[in-house]
């Protein structure tokens, strides 16, 4: 052991201006660094830039509950008309996908997550707008808002730009029919004024979140933290469990020590990694709750199914990473990484809805883990644990995925096995 010592002691020291001159040193981390930073610009930028112009049938209900007769020389109440203008009005890319629901199906499609806002019209609005040409005027025709913050801030403002923009038109439209109105003949100026644009447009929230839920993005931060918990633990138990068997260097700032290996196939040790993973998530699930209920306060309830939900996601992603990195090897976490992190975000829907972001992020949610995930903290978090608010397809999903990382980690290992492809040479104590 002196003699080996004394002989790298013994040997000429490399210097850095010499080995800055090789190219070849240079073009590995030089491409893959370039192109990490290409993919990430365009990943992420890509779906943010321009929500309006990329809206793709966002989901936002329209409520006609006007029972008044229609008015002198109409078919149709003006409840009726503004909704079928609403409705069948021509853009270009079908921005939007009005649905024609009743008041109780509206407050059920809020409580679950299935529309972005409604456009509410009262019982008595053709009632109060015919009674703004009378003396028996007592207050403007309201049409109402109603915003879902629990789909997320962003989606929730976009629905409520929508519909209020909608209704701004109908008012207008509505105006119009009453200025071409005989009862408005001898109207002063004032009355005119009034009548151009009669309908006031309030907005209130149709499905209230408590006051810490961020806003309605709660549920996409505490997604993100069981991804990063679970993709972050994993490799961390990955290099651990290579550096205690001895397939590994440990170096902590000036101290390196290298263990006896233990002779141990790929699948084996695969197991182990997955067997320490399902134990370390217990604690990091417990902990990840802790901090953000108990310390930070955040508004949960279903405290049991939330543990369970988020034990079972994060370690879905965590045997994901295990798989993949037996699969990969060293390169295994830059893999991982885009799977579960640099794909994931941009295509979660949680943040900017699916709705509005390119057909390519639309197509990634399909199989993102980070999507699928989300929903189901959505739907624990904000929609009262209902199945058809996402927790369904959730938990189907993470079965998927723990079947999915099962198959290709062993499948990859046994493969490798079975072909005599050992890690390493094992080394003398």
């Amino acid at each position: 052991m002196a003699s080996s010592s004394s002989q790298r002691q013994s040997l000429p020291q490399a210097r850095a201006a010499a080995l800055l001159r090789r190219p070849k040193l240079w073009l590995i981390p030089t491409v893959l660094s370039g192109l990490l930073a290409l993919l990430l610009s365009l990943l992420y930028m890509g779906g943010i830039l321009n929500p309006n112009q990329d809206l793709h049938r966002l989901p936002i209900a329209i409520v006609d509950a006007d029972r008044g007769q229609p008015l002198p020389g109409q078919q149709q109440n003006l409840g009726a008309q503004v909704t079928q203008a609403i409705t069948t009005a021509a853009a270009p890319g079908n921005p939007v996908d009005w649905r024609q629901l009743t008041p109780s199906q509206v407050s059920d499609q809020l409580a679950s997550g299935k529309i972005y806002g409604a456009l509410e019209i009262p019982a008595d609005f053709t009632a109060s707008v015919a009674a703004l040409t009378t003396a028996n005027a007592s207050a403007r025709p309201t049409i109402t808002v109603l915003t879902n913050p629990g789909v997320g801030s962003l989606g929730s403002s976009l629905a409520s730009q929508i519909t209020q923009k909608a209704a701004h038109q109908a008012s207008l439209a509505v105006g119009q029919q009453l200025a071409a109105s005989p009862a408005t003949a001898g109207a002063t100026a004032t009355t005119r004024l009034l009548l151009a644009d009669p309908i006031t447009v309030t907005t209130q929230v149709g499905h209230p979140l408590g006051q810490h839920s961020g806003l309605g993005l709660s549920a996409f931060y505490y997604t993100l933290l069981l991804v990063l918990a679970g993709f972050l633990g994993a490799n961390i138990i990955n290099s651990g469990v290579d550096t205690a068997l001895g397939y590994a260097d440990n170096e902590i700032g000036p101290w390196h020590t290298r263990r006896p290996t233990v002779p141990i196939d790929r699948t084996q040790t695969l197991l182990l990694k997955m067997a320490m993973t399902a134990a370390i998530t217990i604690l990091t699930t417990t902990l990840v709750m802790v901090a953000t209920i108990a310390v930070l306060g955040m508004d949960a309830s279903h405290l049991p199914l939330l543990w369970v939900y988020s034990y079972c996601a994060s370690l879905a992603v965590s045997l994901g990473v295990q798989a993949i990195n037996a699969a990969f090897g060293g390169i295994g976490q830059l893999v991982s990484m885009f799977v579960f992190i640099v794909l994931g975000l941009p295509s979660s829907g949680a943040t900017i809805p699916l709705q509005a972001v390119p057909g390519f992020y639309r197509f990634l949610s399909i199989f993102e883990p980070m999507r699928q995930l989300s929903g189901g903290v959505r739907a624990i978090l904000y929609f009262d644990a209902r199945a058809d608010a996402g927790l369904a397809r959730a938990w189907t999903m993470i079965a998927i995925g723990f079947a999915a990382a099962l198959v290709f980690g062993f499948g990859m290992t046994r493969y490798y096995d079975r072909k005599g492809l050992h890690r390493l040479t094992p080394q003398p104590a």
